[in-house]
């Protein structure tokens, strides 16, 4: 499989377009999530919801590219939880034409292999209760539930999930 490459998002026109591609290719998670409409996704909307990703500082909102330069993923990571004190991976998305291709499981690859740099020794994550395909990716991925609640943005019911990185 070619490699892909992990870099911060830009607010650049290109950057952002390529993002609504990446959700306009998902409209299963659109529904799941109910953050977007994948028919009627605004790029005006996906650039405020990034600027305020990245302006607080707290998180790397990060594009993955394939070898050609096409962009295939977004990974948006909290950089420390507030209340644990461990990455967390906020969201995870590929591009709805690369599915089942083995890019989400090297897009995770990526981010653990980032955080293990970094001196990190675990990351977690939260997959909504409706989104069973999600929670198997995760669990193939060596990932373990540690405790159910809500999210704390919309109230949804979660599976909080944990990864040892050493």
């Amino acid at each position: 499989m070619p490699p892909l490459s992990l870099s911060p998002l830009r607010l650049a026109p290109r950057d952002i377009a390529e993002v609504v591609g990446i959700y306009a290719s998902n409209p299963e998670y659109g529904r799941t999530s109910g953050e977007y409409d994948a028919e009627h996704i605004q790029a005006h909307q996906v650039e405020a919801e990034m600027r305020e990703d990245t302006s607080t500082g707290r998180f790397d909102v990060l594009l993955s590219r394939d070898i050609e330069g096409q962009a295939v993923g977004l990974v948006s990571l909290l950089r420390q939880h507030p209340g644990d004190g461990y990455p967390w991976i906020g969201l995870l998305i590929v591009h709805g034409d690369h599915h089942r291709k083995g890019r989400g499981r090297l897009l995770a690859n990526l981010v653990e292999e980032r955080l293990r740099s970094e001196g990190r020794n675990g990351v977690r994550l939260a997959v909504l209760e409706n989104n069973p395909t999600a929670l198997a990716f995760w669990n193939s991925l060596g990932w373990h539930e540690i405790d159910r609640r809500p999210d704390a943005q919309y109230g949804r019911p979660c599976t909080v999930m944990h990864k040892q990185l050493t």
